[in-house]
């Protein structure tokens, strides 16, 4: 059975016959072929490694809604043949804006807020960062962590998903899927900046050191540099490059740094500068922010973990490219899941497939790349550990509007699938090479049974001689659709192209995230 989604296509290709009635829509096969380079970004932990990217690029002739008459493109050595020039670029004003997206905006803004505050502080016009620097720098980093926190963010889309979509303008949806989508600048201005506050707190302790004590001074150091080399860790070029050092160092370095802080807390609440003395009491313990601030970053800290489980799973290796994994337990749409062979290192994150929260199951699409990905399927595993408390992907916000479209390549269809099985108004396009045999029959049957031709293009590069163009693709399925949102999930090269090309076209559209 090939995975195909072509309803009534009254004129097979070759036969000659004029069966188009009139008025009816008809897409014409591409007449040149063109050849993008391809830049190897390809990221298997967010679902987006694709086998396509070497194959000419066509117009959208085939796979549409009920009702379209469609001319199959021509034959893969007739179409290279013909390779021509790519598209013209796009302007530098939509470069510009889709560089500073609203990660670099919150960002941006987080910092330069801070680092007002810290002149200030400098120059003694802040009188609160006199007596609560601590608290500064506390209140930064709960900041950070609860841009990264599962439940923190579930709660951000519950809220954001039955408060507006039965009455909010489209626009508005659009702006808070945006804001939700990019907390991530957010969660890196709060953390450098509670690094710079915490710099700044310990020059302000060295500076006063006479009357300070030996171990809150010691003890500050020891904070400073566990939390900046955590941070460190964290810089995009050490992230995308050493991913395992990455989240070795920002994790126990990070659990570290909290251990450190609790001790600079109580050390330095306790100790009188005035009477140079211990207090042994703890009533100015538990009034000082410090405390509390402390008190919830380790307490969202802990929440997720709190929910680790070494669960049962099925590997399905339908070819040496892809493992599908099966977990027990039904789940919403557009959750994320991170799994890892041991309780504590290396979690990596995947998109989650399953036909409803009552279901009985869910899946997961592990494309082969990395060492991780790669042991699964050389030795696929029983059990696996992971939380079961999932974190909610920008998918998770497709609940807000009324009609949209999901487009994906390779195995983003782990992420992009449940959206469109759990939700008669999502439109999926899929575009992979030789999808059934590479995905096996599992994910095909899950497709088949829950969408319905008209509400899906899967396109198939290996049979159709190359890769749509899906600007164009997407253009034409917006009018007949009559969509109002796209998500994209796909390589950086293929995010890159569709966020240009719907960002020109006036199209919304939200794309696949990569590490700053």
């Amino acid at each position: 059975m090939t995975m195909r989604s072509m309803p009534n296509q009254a004129d097979p290709v070759g036969t000659g016959e004029s069966t188009i009635k009139r008025g009816t829509p008809m897409i014409l096969a591409p007449s040149r072929v063109c050849f993008l380079p391809y830049r190897n970004f390809d990221d298997v932990e967010k679902g987006l490694k694709d086998h396509t990217h070497n194959l000419p690029i066509f117009p959208p002739s085939a796979f549409w809604p009920r009702g379209a008459k469609v001319l199959l493109p021509p034959d893969p050595e007739s179409s290279e043949k013909r390779a021509t020039k790519p598209s013209p670029g796009v302007s530098r004003w939509i470069l510009f804006q889709l560089w500073f997206n609203p990660y670099r905006k919150f960002f941006t803004f987080v910092m330069l807020l801070n680092m007002t505050g810290i002149i200030m502080a400098a120059l003694g016009r802040f009188r609160y960062a006199d007596h609560h620097l601590g608290a500064l720098v506390l209140g930064n980093l709960l900041l950070a962590v609860l841009m990264r926190n599962e439940l923190f963010l579930r709660f951000l889309y519950t809220i954001a998903i039955y408060g507006l979509r039965s009455w909010a303008p489209t626009s508005i949806k659009l702006i808070v899927t945006a804001a939700l989508q990019h907390v991530g600048g957010i969660h890196s201005g709060c953390a450098l900046s509670g690094a710079l506050w915490l710099v700044f707190k310990i020059v302000d302790i060295i500076r006063n050191h006479a009357v300070q004590n030996t171990a809150v001074i010691v003890m500050g150091v020891i904070t400073n540099v566990l939390v900046i080399s955590s941070i460190v860790s964290a810089l995009p070029w050490i992230r995308n490059s050493h991913h395992n050092v990455f989240e070795t160092n920002h994790r126990i370095i990070g659990w570290l740094g909290i251990a450190t802080t609790w001790n600079f807390v109580i050390l330095g609440n306790s100790y009188d500068i005035v009477e140079q003395r211990w207090r042994a009491d703890g009533h100015s313990l538990m009034g000082a922010q410090e405390f509390w601030f402390a008190m919830f970053i380790t307490a969202f800290v802990l929440i997720p973990w709190l929910t680790l489980r070494e669960v049962p799973v099925e590997v399905e290796i339908p070819s040496p490219k892809v493992a599908i994994l099966k977990f027990k337990r039904g789940m919403q749409q557009g959750l994320l899941g991170r799994i890892g062979r041991h309780s504590v290192m290396e979690y990596h994150a995947f998109g989650i497939i399953s036909e409803g929260k009552n279901s009985g199951c869910h899946y997961m699409i592990c494309g082969v790349q990395g060492d991780f990905t790669k042991s699964i399927v050389e030795d696929p595993p029983r059990a696996v550990w992971t939380r079961e408390l999932k974190f909610a992907g920008v998918g998770h916000a497709s609940a807000m509007f009324k009609r949209g479209i999901r487009i994906c390549t390779g195995t983003g269809i782990g992420a992009a699938l449940s959206t469109c099985i759990q939700s008669e108004n999502w439109f999926l396009i899929w575009i992979g090479s030789d999808q059934e045999k590479t995905f096996g029959p599992t994910i095909s049957g899950i497709i088949h049974r829950n969408i319905p031709l008209e509400r899906m293009i899967l396109w198939d590069s290996k049979e159709r001689g190359g890769r749509p163009d899906t600007v164009k693709l997407l253009k034409e399925t917006w009018d007949s659709f009559g969509a109002e949102v796209i998500f994209i999930t796909s390589n950086m090269q293929g995010n890159d192209e569709m966020m240009r090309g719907c960002r020109a076209a006036g199209l919304p559209a939200f794309g696949t995230l990569w590490d700053f």
